[in-house]
């Protein structure tokens, strides 16, 4: 029986976006082992039938000690384990995991899930990421991407050939799951807008100055903010931020949830004005699979996940000022017209973005090693 390495940065990740995966392998014979650091979802990965493996990491860390000694860690666990394959997610598994398996004959796929903000910023510290990738991702490994631009900008500055790479429908979403509720009973009240994580580049400073704008054009909206699980750090929102917001009234801070379904049934929309560096967005899939219209940025990723006018809309990344608008056209919208770009988006997730799309690649990548 064939036994699957499954490496992130964390257990949450795992569990909330690799579930599904998990469960697709098993279904194919095969064993998994799950990577991630020890933490309060280790239960919930065990919960999955797979064997859980601590490995301590420092997920945002940039010490070369540290990574060394990770690389190391890596080493000496597959070295025990013997998977047949490798199958990596997040930067620091994508690169010194497998950078290990490498090391040992095992079988690489690296899911690319968005370059986050380090290639934005085209320094050397990207300069220095980009080197290792190159060095990680060389043939036979197969290299999985969530949107074309991050496989182009890959395969233009060679860090991987065209012919290693896959693209991805992003993660997927549970369509079973992320199933449509019936619309909240406050249609035609005040209108709702969600936003959910908690990095300052996903644009929750232009959700909540856009909201602020709309009262002040007396438009009656409310805007929820639901924080995901993020390191206190400069990137992430302080919680004293939120708290001010709450507060001085221009945005309520629902907290945290593993479960984000109630939150973005009770929203009329789902907003994301991200210029992080996005695969594709997990909350504009399983906001458009609970037929719920979205507006993000027209960026790598994001934009993926909206058909323009029919499912949502785009704005402009980093300008208030078009996220305001678009957010204006949706609040204005008639019930009906509401309505109908939810139900777009749920067809969209359908045709697009079912999970089995992900779960069939890794599958067929795992075949034409002769793994499976």
């Amino acid at each position: 029986m064939p036994l699957i390495a499954v490496a992130a940065n964390n257990a949450w990740n795992i569990v909330n976006y690799r579930s599904g995966l998990i469960g697709a392998l098993k279904g194919a014979g095969c064993e998994v082992a799950v990577i991630p650091p020890d933490g309060p979802y280790s239960e919930a990965v065990r919960s999955l039938g797979a064997s859980f493996y601590s490995l301590p990491m420092q997920p945002r860390g940039r010490s070369p000690v540290a990574d060394l000694a990770l690389l190391m860690r890596y080493r000496r666990l597959l070295r025990r384990l013997r998977p047949d394959a490798f199958l990596g997610f997040t930067a620091k598994p994508n690169i010194w995991g497998s950078l290990a398996a490498r090391s040992m004959g095992i079988q690489v796929s690296a899911n690319i899930s968005g370059l986050g903000a380090v290639f934005a910023r085209r320094g050397p510290l990207m300069r220095l990421v980009a080197a290792l990738y190159r060095r990680t991702l060389k043939a036979p490994a197969v290299v999985l991407f969530q949107n074309p631009d991050d496989r182009a900008l890959f395969v233009a500055r060679k860090i991987v050939t065209q012919a290693q790479t896959r693209l991805l429908p992003g993660s997927g979403v549970d369509l079973a799951h992320f199933a449509p509720r019936a619309v909240k009973s406050s249609r035609g009240k005040r209108f709702t807008f969600l936003f959910a994580g908690r990095l300052w580049a996903k644009g929750v400073a232009e959700f909540v100055e856009a909201g602020q704008l709309l009262k002040g054009q007396g438009l009656d909206v409310s805007m929820q903010i639901l924080g995901m699980v993020e390191p206190q750090g400069q990137s992430a929102v302080p919680s004293s931020a939120l708290e001010q917001w709450q507060e001085e009234g221009p945005a309520t801070f629902l907290g945290s949830t593993d479960d984000v379904r109630s939150a973005v049934a009770q929203a009329d929309c789902v907003v994301l004005p991200s210029y992080y560096g996005e695969g594709v967005p997990h909350i504009l899939l399983e906001a458009a699979a609970m037929a719920r219209p979205v507006i993000t940025t027209n960026t790598a990723g994001c934009r993926l996940a909206v058909d323009d006018g029919v499912s949502g809309y785009k704005c402009q990344a980093g300008s208030m000022e078009s996220l305001a608008a678009a957010m204006s056209r949706m609040a204005l919208l008639k019930p009906a017209a509401l309505e109908a770009m939810g139900q777009w988006g749920r067809a969209k997730m359908e045709r697009e973005f079912d999970q089995e799309f992900v779960h069939a690649s890794y599958l067929a990548a795992l075949g034409l090693s002769g793994i499976l």
